[in-house]
């Protein structure tokens, strides 16, 4: 498809100004307060599925209202010092998936852990941890799913138990906790533009960096407004049938936009665009990364859609690493 959405020029100098609640702050500390009532309750097993150089263990821990949040953790088995760590964060409808998928960081050198997604996990990867009161893993539904009300809205949930996911992996005794990164791409970069912002002001260390692809739930409004495309379309689908709700679901909305978290950010991050996305659209994507308030650099893939780089961007992921770790 042709490139549907402001020339590139453009769009490194777009700054929309979006709605930002007067609360948010404090909507999101009292938030993560309430989340650490709970203790972290974090369970460490180890798994064998026959990677002989790396340890794998099936993860536990408390996330929003202490429900129990899976994940994996995947380190190099004759590490001898603390390991820096990577915490990712997945795609709208994925789960953890299996181990065999997430081999490549740890043989880098660097504990990889993978937070599984509540209520998530029938799309492109599995899962295994049920949302409470919702139910186990099914398909899509996610982003409209308590839109009439940010205290119930899901993502409230899923943001904090990103937040949780780090402070349970400072604590793991092979983690150098000063040396955490954070990485995700299009839901996954959404979560961990939230955690970017927010993990600073509860846990013990604040992370040293972060990865953010193709971010969703970014500059929502204009998104819906440029594609129909899923997950976007489920929002459309929704102010099809429940008309003039649309303002309390925007209100409900910029508690969980990208652009209002990355304003809050300040860890040196890299960045990624499809210049043919049109799940996230460009635009969306610059409006996060140029409110961004850290370091931050980008990487533009003119000629590809909500893929970006692919395995391009895994290496641009790898020099990100080696770069922000000293290696």
């Amino acid at each position: 498809m042709p490139h549907f959405d402001l020339p590139l020029a453009e769009l490194e100098r777009y700054n929309p100004a979006c709605v930002e609640p007067s609360d948010f702050d404090t909507f999101w500390a009292d938030t993560l307060a309430e989340a650490r009532e709970f203790d972290l309750n974090t369970q460490w097993d180890e798994v064998d599925v026959g990677y002989t150089e790396l340890i794998t263990e099936d993860v536990t821990f408390a996330g929003f209202g202490g429900h129990p949040i899976k994940g994996w953790m995947l380190r190099p088995r004759h590490a001898t010092e603390a390991l820096p760590a990577v915490v990712s964060y997945i795609g709208y409808g994925g789960g953890r998936g299996l181990l065999s998928e997430w081999t490549g960081i740890p043989s880098a050198g660097i504990a990889h852990f993978v937070m599984d997604l509540r209520g998530q996990g029938a799309g492109h990867r599995t899962g295994e941890t049920p949302d409470p009161g919702v139910g186990g893993p099914h398909v899509g539904g996610f982003l409209t799913m308590g839109i009439e009300n940010p205290s119930d809205y899901y993502y409230r949930r899923l943001f904090t138990d990103a937040v949780r996911a780090v402070e349970a992996v400072e604590a793991h005794p092979a983690v150098d906790p000063s040396r955490v990164i954070l990485s995700g791409g299009s839901q996954g970069g959404a979560i961990c533009l939230a955690a970017a912002a927010l993990s600073p002001t509860v846990v013990g260390h604040t992370p040293i960096a972060a990865i953010v692809d193709v971010p969703f739930l970014s500059h929502v409004r204009r998104a819906t407004e440029l594609v129909n495309t899923a997950p976007y379309s489920e929002l459309v689908s929704y102010f099809r049938t429940r008309r003039h709700s649309e303002e309390r679901a925007f209100e409900t909305l910029s508690y969980f936009d990208g652009v209002n978290f990355a304003a809050r950010a300040t860890l040196p991050a890299l960045f990624s665009v499809g210049l043919l996305d049109d799940i996230c659209p460009p635009s969306t994507v610059y409006a996060a990364f140029n409110a961004y308030a850290g370091d931050k650099e980008m990487v533009v893939y003119p000629y590809n859609g909500h893929e970006n780089g692919g395995p391009f961007q895994d290496a641009e992921h790898l020099a990100f690493f080696r770069r922000v770790l000293g290696r």
